[in-house]
């Protein structure tokens, strides 16, 4: 039952999905109309989630990674390398088309994480999972202030499911929280988000 809950939990709030639930929310956020939400979490969603999500099923289907969330560190250089390129694409081209700031500015960061990750990734595995949903909380705690605080209740239940699933040790899940919580904090300060 432990492991079913964990594997459920595991799958449901996996860096995907997490990803798209804040670019949609930055997108409602910062623009002033529907249409333009809609614009900009679709062109986001097209130059970062959807891609490397589509790469992770090929190599998933080819036999090239064990699976999508239970793979060995060394089958992750591969997308790490593809997020990065894909990455500093769709961070440029947020930039050159003037989307809005707290999605260029989350991209950025994401951009900066992914390769900080992928260096680690080279000796260790650090945990995606809580890397992103810590990421995430962050981002909403800075963006919609103290009411989204509760949101920080989901972190342990992540960490617990990938620690549950034996995917991860403790040290993983805490450092891939804490090192991504300190890059957001590190990248939207160095914006001015924090502190103006």
């Amino acid at each position: 039952m432990r492991e079913r809950l964990a594997r459920l939990i595991s799958n449901t709030l996996n860096p995907f999905v997490i990803s798209v639930i804040i670019i949609v929310l930055l997108g409602f956020k910062e623009t002033s109309s529907i249409t333009d939400a809609i614009k900009w979490a679709s062109v986001s969603l097209a130059m970062s989630v959807l891609p490397v999500f589509i790469i992770v099923i090929f190599l998933v289907y080819s036999k090239k990674m064990d699976g999508f969330f239970t793979t060995p560190r060394e089958q992750r250089n591969i997308v790490y390398l593809l997020a990065s390129a894909l990455g500093t694409i769709g961070c440029g081209l947020l930039w050159y088309l003037k989307a809005p700031e707290l999605l260029k500015i989350t991209f950025t960061t994401g951009l900066i994480a992914i390769i900080v990750f992928m260096v680690i990734n080279y000796k260790w595995k650090i945990s995606l999972h809580t890397a992103f949903m810590s990421a995430s909380i962050t981002v909403i705690i800075i963006v919609y202030g103290t009411c989204s605080i509760w949101t920080i209740l989901v972190l342990p239940l992540i960490a617990w499911a990938r620690i549950e699933l034996k995917q991860h040790s403790i040290k993983q899940v805490a450092a891939g929280g804490l090192i991504a919580a300190i890059m957001v904090v590190g990248v939207f300060w160095g914006f001015g988000i924090i502190g103006s």
